[in-house]
């Protein structure tokens, strides 16, 4: 998680809060910052700083100690002895006025936590026992259960009707993203039981797993049965407007729901060349990261309103229902995030299929102009969406694309024919490998493809196009004796490229 300085500053001018808590923590850390962390999952959520005092003296943490203390919590928030349900939080590591702090973010569970054995509440006075204060307690699991619907309680559903091979799928996944996770060591209850899918109703005591654990490692029939509206409708609507060009009807896990949302999005929209610094990144998948996690993540699935997601020309549309906590266009500056299935939302980020809250939105509206030309927009209310624009095919390409999508000989009239301003991947190879002449079958070997008619048309005539590349036989083209080189406009975009300019902004 990328933690911005300024607003760290920010946070300590403010000063300690109801979500705000300072703790010196110099050289080990201190005992009760574990209740703190239970106090702010069980209430609504927090930021906790490590390395200044709780006047806002900024200490800072001996550098020696930070690895200790580092190891030291994720050990122990991890530990259900300690912190029980267990919460998986990431700390990092600050670096302000030449001093390092440690910066937690805790969300707000859907969960009622203990720390050794007790409840911690949160208000203004800080951290507040109330195991002993039986209205108190009755009231906060009361608010959990009617806030989280994700933790409904299904008595007749236990581990045996949850999928073994998914369970053992997301257990590898974790433990590829993070060495020695937790999950590694457990067997399929206790993994479940981690991760807060099996849960005790607190009104009639019958346990069963919850809604979240359905939803994400259930069968298409169990999770059908459960939530017979749940579905999420993916569609593209460029040429035949009144119905789609192609579509996908999702109705399956979480988990599979990602995967196809992805592989529609990267089926559908193109992914322009973009490097930063020397790496080449997808904007596209950065984004659409986001996008996918955040209409399985933040639905109230409890509402019969299908999410869709939506490709239109020149952008994508999302929408999901929501249980709103604010209405309007949401400014990337001010916003403040909230879970709204924090268990769900857990798990993803255990499998590394989202961001900490709040960092993969920031991350989705630094890439969104770069990619579309313009910011995505994201607007809260009873249904939640999402705005984002998106690049055009170009030339020759995008005709064609249009012409097989619809049936005809041409393209739309409505639509207009751009130009390809940065090459993909696996142009930029072609545009190094034609510094010298080439035949299409060294092209086509070059790219790993085997489908001659898709190469030509979604790689080697775009490039044609926009006058990268010419043919060696320009009167000929179809002759057998045809080859490829760089024009000098070619040459210009590989010199820039390799200098690091030239890259869509």
């Amino acid at each position: 998680m990328i933690v911005d300085e300024k607003r760290i500053l920010d946070l300590i001018k403010r000063g300690e809060g109801i979500s705000l808590e300072f703790k010196s923590s110099c050289r080990q850390i201190n005992r009760d910052v574990y209740e703190t962390i239970c106090a702010f999952l069980n209430r609504n959520g927090g930021t906790l700083l490590l390395g200044v005092r709780d006047s806002g003296e900024i200490v800072g943490v001996e550098a020696e100690a930070v690895e200790g203390i580092k190891k030291d919590f994720v050990n122990t928030v991890n530990n259900p002895q300690k912190l029980n349900p267990p919460a998986y939080l990431s700390i990092d590591e600050v670096s302000l006025q030449g001093k390092t702090l440690l910066h937690v973010y805790v969300p707000e569970s859907s969960q009622v936590h203990r720390c050794n054995g007790r409840i911690y509440d949160r208000n203004e006075d800080g951290d507040l026992d109330i195991t002993d204060q039986t209205p108190q307690v009755a009231r906060l699991y009361q608010r959990k259960q009617s806030t989280y619907t994700e933790n409904t309680v299904y008595p007749h559903i236990g581990l045996q009707d949850l999928r073994k091979d998914l369970i053992e799928r997301c257990r590898k996944m974790a433990a590829a993203w993070t060495a020695g996770h937790p999950w590694s060591q457990m067997d399929d209850a206790e993994l479940v039981q981690s991760a807060q899918l099996m849960q005790t109703d607190p009104q009639t005591l019958q346990r069963g797993v919850t809604l979240a654990g359905v939803l994400l490692l259930g069968g298409d029939n169990l999770i059908l049965s459960t939530l017979p509206h749940h579905r999420t409708d993916l569609i593209l609507r460029k040429v035949n407007l009144d119905r789609y060009d192609d579509r996908d009807l999702v109705r399956t896990n979480l988990i599979d729901s990602y995967d196809r949302i992805i592989a529609f999005v990267q089926k559908n929209l193109p992914d322009p060349f973009y490097l930063e610094g020397v790496e080449r990144i997808s904007v596209r998948d950065t984004i659409f990261r986001e996008v996918a996690s955040n209409i399985l993540i933040h639905r109230e699935y409890t509402s019969a309103f299908p999410a869709k997601l939506i490709i239109e020309y020149g952008r994508v549309r999302t929408e999901n229902a929501s249980r709103a906590h604010g209405f309007g266009l949401l400014d990337p500056s001010s916003f403040s995030p909230y879970p709204k299935n924090p268990v769900i939302g857990a798990f993803f980020r255990e499998i590394h299929r989202a961001d900490e809250l709040g960092s993969g939105m920031r991350r989705m509206l630094r890439y969104g102009k770069t990619y579309g030309g313009a910011d995505p927009e994201m607007i809260e209310g009873d249904i939640f969406r999402i705005v984002v624009s998106v690049p055009e095919f170009s030339g020759i390409a995008h005709r064609e694309f249009y012409s097989e999508a619809a049936g005809t000989q041409s393209a739309p009239s409505r639509h207009p024919v751009g130009i390809q301003s940065a090459p993909s991947q696996a142009q930029y190879k072609i545009l190094v490998y034609c510094l010298e002449e080439r035949s299409f079958s060294e092209l086509l070997g070059l790219s790993g493809r085997k489908d001659r008619t898709k190469f030509r048309r979604q790689v080697l005539t775009p490039m044609l196009d926009a006058r990268w590349l010419e043919r060696t036989i320009p009167d000929k083209p179809t002759s057998r004796q045809q080859k490829y080189r760089l024009t000098e406009a070619g040459k210009a975009l590989l010199k820039n490229l390799e200098n690091g300019q030239g890259t869509e902004a």
